[in-house]
């Protein structure tokens, strides 16, 4: 727009429905931008968050080896490195000398340049060795970043995933389909239950308890106990001699 007063600035931001944001105000004159000043602060935050994001930190990672070290000890060293130049970090090896091995250093340098041609798919030579009083240090670089590396570790993982979850719906697909055959070769239910089985209801209680017929004698109970027994003899004698 060019040099504009103060308030001619004000009004055009104002009929704009927008700010005035100075972003030069060092400037002679000061240069002044409308703009959104809202949105202009939630963009530079959400690429302020996405550069956090993607700085990856420098970690170095460290491994200790023996100039007369086993074959199966330096495969897993061997193994180590090669984790952390996938995962983009660089590796610190270190070579430890003792005793009459410090008169040796050429020992150290060819299993030094022997580890960095086994690695060199990952990683390349970033420091050559040098000795370090009774150590040999040389340090490895990662051929791809940390952010990288992050980001195709987080794509295999979501494959994965999909992997499983396919693998999960095939199997309940075929546990239904199994269900579904078994119920079909099963034979139809009766409609209704039998009715042999039920048993018949008593309607009336038993008569074996009621009064006994006219002309039979009346059973008596028998004493509950030899005490009770001894009782009821002692009492009747004396009716019998009176019949008599």
């Amino acid at each position: 727009m060019g040099i504009v007063s103060i308030n001619d600035a004000l009004r055009l931001a104002q009929e704009a429905d927008l700010d005035l944001v100075e972003v030069a105000p060092t400037a002679r004159p000061p240069v002044c931008k409308l703009m959104d000043y809202g949105k202009y602060k939630y963009e530079s935050a959400l690429k302020a968050r996405e550069s956090r994001r993607n700085q990856a930190q420098t970690v170095i990672k460290e491994i200790k080896l023996r100039p007369k070290i086993d074959p199966h000890d330096y495969g897993t060293k061997k193994s180590h490195v090669e984790r952390f130049l996938r995962q983009g970090d660089k590796v610190k090896v270190t070579i430890m000398f003792r005793g009459r091995e410090q008169s040796r250093p050429e020992l150290g340098f060819r299993l030094l340049q022997r580890l960095a041609s086994d690695v060199e798919e990952l990683g390349f030579v970033e420091s050559q060795p040098r000795q370090d009083g009774r150590n040999m240090i040389m340090v490895i670089g990662p051929h791809r970043r940390k952010s990288e590396a992050r980001t195709d570790r987080a794509s295999r993982d979501g494959h994965h995933g999909e992997r499983a979850s396919s693998r999960s719906r095939a199997a309940s697909t075929a546990a239904a389909s199994t269900a579904a055959s078994a119920a079909a070769a099963q034979p139809a239910e009766a409609s209704e239950p039998s009715q042999a089985a039920q048993p018949a209801e008593a309607s009336e209680p038993s008569q074996a308890a009621d009064a006994p017929e006219a002309g039979q004698p009346r059973a008596r109970p028998a004493p509950a106990t030899a005490a009770r027994s001894g009782a009821a003899r002692v009492a009747a004698a004396p009716k019998a001699s009176a019949r008599s």
